[in-house]
């Protein structure tokens, strides 16, 4: 089975990719966390320290090449693990995470990204995490790692939920402690497991 997690910064999705892999594995069954990063963070934050301040459609650019090459090597591997073992694959963002920073800041789809959505296995579980971006950033700010705007945040959100594609998400609240949202997510994950059976 093939979950993928997305949500603005500070929604909880890393968070809850490992306690869903780590929950699995106690069970006894397979799991396997794949992160599709793009490396925003780490720009941002070079581009802080250096003072610069990123064009949108280069700092996209660079994102979204390490985004494609982080999905393109992960599917490959979630492909591996399903000839090798009947298990959980939860991957921690996606090509639409792309598609929501792009929509936020102004720029286009584009043609790549749409057309790799088309051509990679889907799914099982396209999982959104919604979340108060008031709380997101107050999450943000908290671990001290990277920086995000309220405003941005709120961008980020509205981008989302903006994509032609959410419709087709499981959406689960994500406001609330790490344990709340695990219970939510579990709770959401085996309502819609008679849908797809």
């Amino acid at each position: 089975m093939l979950i993928v997690l997305t949500g603005i910064d500070g929604s909880g999705k890393t968070t809850a990719a490992h306690a869903l892999v780590d929950s699995a594995r106690a069970e006894g069954r397979n799991a396997l966390l794949l992160s599709n990063h793009a490396g925003r963070r780490h720009l941002s934050l070079l581009s802080a320290r250096l003072n610069l301040h990123l064009q949108p459609w280069f700092a996209d650019f660079v994102e979204t090449g390490i985004r494609v090459f982080n999905v393109l090597i992960n599917h490959a591997r979630a492909s591996s693990a399903a000839r090798k073992f009947d298990g959980l694959v939860v991957m921690d963002r996606h090509l639409h995470c792309q598609l929501a920073l792009r929509q936020a800041n102004g720029l286009g789809r584009g043609r790549l990204i749409p057309w790799l959505l088309g051509k990679l296995p889907a799914p099982d579980l396209m999982i959104h995490f919604d979340v108060d971006p008031r709380v997101a950033h107050d999450r943000v700010m908290a671990r001290g790692t990277d920086k995000e705007s309220l405003a941005d945040l709120q961008a980020f959100r509205a981008a989302y939920r903006s994509l032609p594609e959410f419709d087709e998400f499981l959406v689960v609240d994500a406001n609330g402690t790490p344990d709340d949202v695990l219970a939510r997510l579990n709770r959401a994950m085996a309502a819609a497991e008679p849908a797809r059976v």
